[in-house]
């Protein structure tokens, strides 16, 4: 049972008289430049004779007492806790204040001296292992890093599923070499012993448990939640996404991995198909005008998370089209777009503006755009220029970029392919390439690329795809001179691939120069790769480019060599899925956030989000259900090779049902009590009542006045044990 004065309410509803002022220790943070992105205006409040003092030295301004509770709420909200100073005896205070774990003073002191018992309430958290799913809501939250994400199925070896410590400063002497001077900055998510694989292997780490588990239930919007505090465009990646989380499935080493993919598009298709849309709450007003440059996945994702911090986000496209290479890269078949339309139009409810037919650098300059009151920006441009071999024969006009050839095809050019044409590559574009371009012309496509069958970057699926569609692909074979006969290329001399890497793993193919063919072709593609079109973005900026055409930046903070510029996606990496580009656009997003807040600093208090997975091959398998894993229905490649048009099905209803219950729900949060202060914020964040609070203590406040002799009680007993437990050691 709780008593009265452990309960904020109390004190809101024993005073008549309250004031709201900045947070002093974020005040105070950002002065020296070391803010860590956290609420401070109107977030202390003041009652009874405080509140009279600051309401008449206008310290602060009057509210009533619903505002008041409406502050308590706002801060829950955005990750703070409540904190009571109890000089004023029990059950009595003169505020309340909203704090968070990177500036708070007294929060602070306790992190950097891992002393929780100078700020901790009687309570400390308690994780039921059976309904925590390791969503991660919990240890984001934590204000002291007291809980971190566990595993829970049963293992061979011990593994962490409780921290305790063997030394605390109760009972030993706590000099510096116990001290955690760096706890703003080196945070852990993740015991040493891992947790859940899906989470950990995908980019985003989104909370893939969390949401199979509230699909399981049936609590559909809540799930769609879930996934898009880190991925805004479940209904895009439930089509196209390279399914990493399902890679690493843990049930995968029993039978087949859950259809996790699925499981994201069924419940996207969910928000698709409804009147009212989620579209989340905005959860500040700053109104500060940020660009992002390009509208592809980064861009977008950057922009999304943007505005829900309440920013003016402006996204500029030089293309006339929105979605990037989510458009313009990938054919309709494998995405439509009004899928991708769909998504967008969520950005367009949170205010964000789209000017479409602009390309910075050319029709207007990042210093232009500074003098318009742009206070930031975050560069994604997209790798969206095709490359060439560098071969004897590929200038010629029948000889195109895959790049070019998919943009001219989604852009809706009238296009048309006859007789032999051959697609040179073995990724994932290159696949899409060949299936579109059975889709265009009565024609023979084959594909050649350096890898063995096993070895092509392209996904099974995709290749099982182009297969049935009756695509032929030929491996180990690469390019040696395009066969050129008046200005037009005619055909393909290859030569075999005898590896494509060499003994250091490094891309280095080594060719027999002896064994060519000759392969008859009318139209050539080439699909071996993409780079950045740069234009005239970068002109008179300090930004630099790395030796690949890549944008120099903080592989961390996403910072360039201009301080108000940021980038991301595959302009910062080169080529990747959507997926990473999508991740990389939310951190844009929070440094961005920070670095146009006054006084704050870019990685002060942030999460790392350094995850890594339980070691499978501890763990016991034995004894689980066979149930098989659920499918959709097969898509005939005679059908599909006629159309333009997605045939692939969703699952229904009882599908998702049977296919949830398939996960192992491998993960689960762990808490380390001793440093847990039980403010309850993790109880706030969970939506599976899997984390409450217990009674472990029985301390009450103590008048400033009376507090002399307990002090100096406590330091007596404290010496006590510290004698106590050296004495032990002597005789052990």
């Amino acid at each position: 049972r709780r008593a009265s004065y452990e309960e904020v309410s109390k004190y809101l509803n024993d005073n008549d008289i309250f004031s709201v002022a900045d947070c002093s220790c974020r005040t105070a943070r950002e002065a020296m430049g070391e803010g860590c992105g956290h609420l401070k205006e109107d977030m202390c409040i003041q009652m009874g004779h405080a509140a009279e003092y600051y309401i008449r030295t206008k310290r602060g301004k009057q509210i009533t007492r619903e505002e008041a509770f409406e502050i308590i709420k706002r801060a829950e909200e955005n990750g703070l806790m409540h904190q009571i100073p109890n000089l004023d005896g029990s059950g009595k205070t003169h505020a309340i204040c909203n704090c968070c774990g990177c500036s708070c003073l007294a929060l602070r002191t306790a992190s950097m001296f891992i002393n929780a018992d100078m700020v901790r309430s009687n309570y400390v958290s308690k994780v039921d292992k059976e309904k925590c799913v390791a969503c991660g809501e919990c240890v984001q939250n934590c204000p002291v890093n007291a809980l971190q994400l566990g595993q829970k199925l049963c293992s061979k070896t011990p593994v962490t599923t409780e921290i305790k410590r063997i030394d605390t400063p109760r009972d030993t002497e706590w000099g510096p070499d116990k001290w955690n001077p760096d706890y703003r900055t080196n945070r852990k998510d993740v015991v040493d012993t891992g947790t859940s694989p899906c989470k950990t292997n995908c980019p985003a780490h989104i909370a893939v448990q969390g949401y199979v588990k509230l699909a399981s239930q049936g609590r559909y919007r809540e799930a769609l939640e879930l996934i898009k505090q880190e991925n805004p465009f479940p209904a895009v990646c439930g089509r196209i996404c390279p399914r990493k989380c399902e890679t690493d499935c843990t049930r995968g080493d029993i039978d087949d991995p859950v259809a996790i993919d699925e499981i994201k598009k069924f419940i996207a298709e969910q928000d698709l198909n409804t009147d009212h849309r989620y579209v989340p709450k905005r959860k500040h007003e700053y109104g500060k005008k940020i660009a992002v440059v390009g509208a592809g996945p980064s861009g977008l994702s950057c922009a999304y998370y943007l505005a829900i911090d309440g920013y003016k986000v402006t996204v500029f496209e030089k293309e006339n089209v929105l979605g990037g290479m989510l458009t313009l890269g990938i054919p309709s078949f494998r995405l439509e777009k009004n899928v991708i339309n769909a998504e967008i139009d969520i950005l367009k409810e949170l205010g964000v503006e789209f000017k479409t037919g602009v390309e910075v650098g050319r029709d207007i300059s990042l210093n232009e755009l500074r003098d318009q009151g742009f206070k930031a920006f975050y560069i994604a441009i997209g790798a969206c220029m095709g490359r060439n071999l560098g071969i004897e024969g590929e200038n010629v006009e029948n000889v195109i970029t895959g790049i070019d050839f998919m943009r001219d095809v989604n852009l809706g050019k009238e296009l048309k392919l006859e007789g032999n044409v051959i697609v040179i590559g073995g990724g994932n574009v290159a696949i899409d390439v060949a299936r579109t371009a059975t889709r265009i012309g009565n024609t023979q496509i084959k594909m050649y690329c350096l890898e063995s069958r096993e070895q092509m970057p392209a996904l099974p699926e995709e290749i099982e795809e182009a297969l049935s569609e009756n695509i032929e692909i030929n491996n180990s074979w690469g390019p040696k001179r395009v066969i050129v006969e008046n200005g037009r290329a005619t055909g393909v001399e290859f030569k075999k691939c005898i590896s494509v890497f060499d003994k250091s793993g490094r891309f280095n193919p080594s060719y027999d120069e002896n064994n060519t063919i000759i392969v008859k072709a009318d139209t050539v593609l080439l699909s071996i790769g993409q780079g950045m079109n740069w234009g005239g973005l970068l002109s008179d900026s300090k930004i630099e480019l790395n030796r690949n055409n890549t944008i120099k930046a903080d592989p961390f903070t996403l910072q360039t060599g201009e301080p108000d510029v940021f980038a991301g996606g595959d302009a910062l990496t080169g080529p990747k899925f959507a997926i990473d580009a999508i991740a990389l656009g939310k951190e844009g997003a929070i440094s961005i956030h920070r670095y146009v807040q006054p006084g704050q600093s870019l990685i002060i208090g942030r999460d790392r989000k350094e995850y890594h997975a339980l070691d499978k091959e501890n763990i016991e398998l034995q004894g689980y259900d066979s149930t098989p894993r659920q499918s959709v229905g097969h898509v005939d490649g005679s059908k599909s090779r006629k159309t333009f048009k997605d045939l692939r099905e969703t699952f229904t209803e009882d599908q998702i049902k049977r296919e949830t219950e398939r996960c192992l729900s491998c993960g689960a949060t762990v808490v380390d009590e001793f440093l847990c202060v039980g403010c309850g914020q993790c109880t706030t964040k969970c939506k599976f009542d899997a984390i409450s609070l217990v009674r472990k203590y029985d301390g009450k406040g103590v008048a400033y006045e009376e507090l002399k002799p307990v002090v100096i009680k406590q330091i007596l007993k404290r010496k006590v044990k510290i004698t106590t437990k050296k004495v032990k050691k002597l005789f052990k």
